[in-house]
């Protein structure tokens, strides 16, 4: 009986600690970085025609990899050249977390992207990233017409792939 009370107390010294620690919040946030811009070309990348969108709404989520709930949600809005910045103060290791188009300002240019609606980010200090920023791929938003030049701007695209 007394070693299995020593046993009981030895798991309760390793993983108390440890569920502690889990549950806190962390002493420096991660920050997630990224950018919104618009499609001028319609091209479903960016081109040298895609510019900033100030004023778009972003968000992340994260959901239990097994039952897929949201456990966790937070908005951003893009600056003058369509860059955002949020904080995120807890670890998300067991999690699938996203950063997802959420509105443009922009009339004529607020359609999302297809595949460029959002963006995988790692939120967790489990996995050796030593940074505190945690950089989400561009998402961008497709003007409702191409712009004039851009037919130009993907024949120099195509021209490129053509090449290999």
């Amino acid at each position: 009986m007394a070693r299995g009370g020593a046993v009981l107390l030895l798991i309760a010294l390793c993983v108390l600690p440890a569920i502690v620690t889990a549950g806190r919040p962390f002493k420096n946030p991660l920050k997630v970085r990224g950018s919104v811009y618009c499609d001028a070309c319609r091209a479903g990348f960016e081109t040298s025609k895609a510019t900033g969108i100030a004023g778009a709404k972003v968000k992340a989520e994260c959901r239990a990899k097994k039952s897929m709930e949201l456990v966790f949600s937070k908005e951003a809005t893009t600056d003058s050249k369509g860059s955002y910045t949020f904080d995120v103060d807890e670890d998300h290791e067991d999690q699938i977390c996203d950063v997802l188009l959420v509105s443009s300002p922009l009339e004529g240019c607020s359609k999302p992207s297809l595949g460029r609606d959002r963006a995988r980010v790692i939120l967790t200090r489990q996995n050796g990233i030593a940074s505190d920023d945690r950089y989400a791929n561009a998402m961008g938003f497709m003007k409702d017409q191409p712009e004039a030049e851009c037919t130009e701007i993907l024949k120099q695209y195509q021209e490129f792939e053509n090449e290999d």
